[in-house]
């Protein structure tokens, strides 16, 4: 009887973004998960000559970027603080680097400007 092995769904994802990244369909890939995935994510992206960057969400997970080169160099550059820390700007540029949808990314960036330059109205503008 042959046995079966099971695959955590996150690392079927992962596997995924993988093999969409090698085809070409995407040039850099955000994946997060539980932290316990984090050596064998690193270890099957670094088999496969693929660069990467990894950065700590909380105690359990993380998020990991991986893509060309020149995306992860500006990854290195820009994401030093927790993703809702960015600016409305990197943000933006983010959202622009993982191809999602442009217009879209517009929109929030509208939102988050408006929400990070106007003043609250409970409390006295300066």
């Amino acid at each position: 009887m042959q046995r079966q092995i099971m695959t955590p769904v996150d690392l079927k994802v992962l596997m995924n973004h993988i093999y969409e990244y090698q085809k070409g369909v995407r040039q850099m890939v955000l994946f997060t998960c539980n932290k316990r995935y984090e050596a064998f994510a690193t270890s099957r992206l670094q088999h496969q000559h693929i660069d990467y960057v990894v950065q700590s969400v909380d105690h359990d997970r993380i998020n990991l970027f991986f893509g060309k080169k020149a995306c992860m160099n500006a990854i290195r550059l820009m994401v030093n603080r927790p993703l809702n820390c960015l600016s409305p700007e990197e943000d933006f540029i983010l959202g622009a680097m993982l191809g999602y949808d442009i217009c879209g990314q517009c929109e929030r960036y509208c939102e988050r400007k408006e929400k990070h330059l106007c003043p609250r109205k409970d409390r006295p503008a300066v």
